[in-house]
């Protein structure tokens, strides 16, 4: 079976580095909030050109204790995607802040400038934006500058997109501070959870550093409140900082995989985002079709592996029961009924591409 991603490829691939980032943490018998934390925070800052990036423990504790350091309070309404798999809306229940959601637009699958100021004339207090699938938000500048303007927070949701770039910025640096995620299949991902805030204000990271650490202002003097215990462990970070160099290639090799997805795949009924150059870091490869269960099923009996990211809208979740009965973003239900991911990852063979390819090519709709 072609898997979606292969992280045992991955770990084979990088061994050397892995096995030698291991030693280097149980040598050294610091694990917690270390050398190799601060180094990788450095690293990762200056990687993206912010001023300051504080590790956390996931990445949906990044949204959490941005949101936060913001000033977002329970109460408070918060505006995002409702087709992003409900990692923002949990972290916005979890302060007890209420969601409110925006539709994206039905070819490039996330936020529009528009979609941000009727949230805001609803009465959002913060915007969190996501650059879904690894395509940086096209209109993500002019965003930032409608919140600053309008004294609203911005967060990036960067989960998906390491490295994706708009105008030679890198996602994560437009808005007043920003999320990562570095679960193992992320285009920068640890071999176990991780995450971070990346910001460029002194305060805010402060407000973070504290929030992931008890609320403390020094040991034991607990100063915050609504704070947790969320750290990135030494292995992790040793780890990523061995990863982190490699992480433009890798980006490369997604794009190369996406381009002869979208250059080789003819079907009548299957249609692929545009090429958005660097502006997109293929972390997931999602096509559309009407008749997308029957391809998903023909895809398994041929041994390729797909999944829909996501199928069902936040505000259509069980958990909300009736909160949200009235609502209806109408490009983000269509979506939700035709998007199919393909497998897309770096140390993908140009022959298991090929066998995709073939695969899909060979459906008969």
């Amino acid at each position: 079976m072609q898997q979606i991603n292969n992280l045992a490829a991955k770990i084979d691939k990088f061994q050397s580095q892995i096995n030698s980032s291991v030693q280097r943490v149980v040598a050294s018998g610091w694990v917690i909030l270390g050398p190799e934390v601060k180094r990788f925070e450095a690293a990762f800052a200056q990687y993206l050109n912010a001023g300051h990036c504080v590790s956390v423990a996931n990445g949906t504790d990044a949204i959490e204790l941005a949101l936060k350091a913001l000033g977002i309070e329970k109460g408070d309404s918060v505006a995002t995607v409702a087709n992003a798999g409900m990692y923002t809306t949990t972290s916005v229940l979890a302060i007890g802040a209420t969601p409110v959601f925006m539709d994206v637009d039905l070819h490039t699958h996330v936020v529009t400038l528009d979609g941000v100021k009727q949230a805001i004339e609803a009465g959002a207090k913060a915007v969190v934006v996501t650059h879904l699938y690894g395509l940086a938000v096209p209109e993500i500048k002019a965003i930032a500058d409608y919140c600053a303007t309008h004294n609203i927070p911005l967060l990036e949701d960067c989960a998906q997109a390491h490295g994706a770039e708009r105008d030679g910025q890198r996602v994560g640096t437009f808005g007043d501070a920003s999320s990562f995620s570095f679960y193992p299949t992320k285009n920068l991902g640890a071999l176990g959870d991780g995450g971070a805030v990346v910001t460029n204000s002194a305060a805010i990271a402060q407000r973070v550093a504290q929030l992931r650490q008890y609320g403390w202002s020094s040991k034991y003097c607990v100063e915050l409140d609504g704070a947790r215990n969320s750290r990135l462990d030494e292995m992790q970070a040793a780890i990523l900082s061995e990863f982190l160099p490699h992480l433009d290639a890798g980006n490369a090799r997604r794009r190369e995989i996406a381009a002869r997805y979208r250059n080789e795949i003819r079907h009548s009924d299957i249609s692929h985002a545009q090429d958005a150059g660097l502006a997109s870091v293929a972390h997931l490869y999602v096509i559309k079709s009407p008749k997308r269960d029957a391809l998903q099923l023909h895809l398994r009996e041929a041994q390729i592996a797909s999944d829909v990211h996501y199928p069902i809208p936040d505000y259509k979740q069980p958990v909300f029961g009736q909160q949200f009965a009235g609502l209806s973003l109408a490009n983000t239900e269509q979506l939700a009924s035709l998007i199919l991911t393909l497998p897309c990852y770096p140390e993908m063979t140009d022959e298991e591409v090929s066998n995709v390819i073939t695969a899909v090519n060979g459906w008969t709709a």
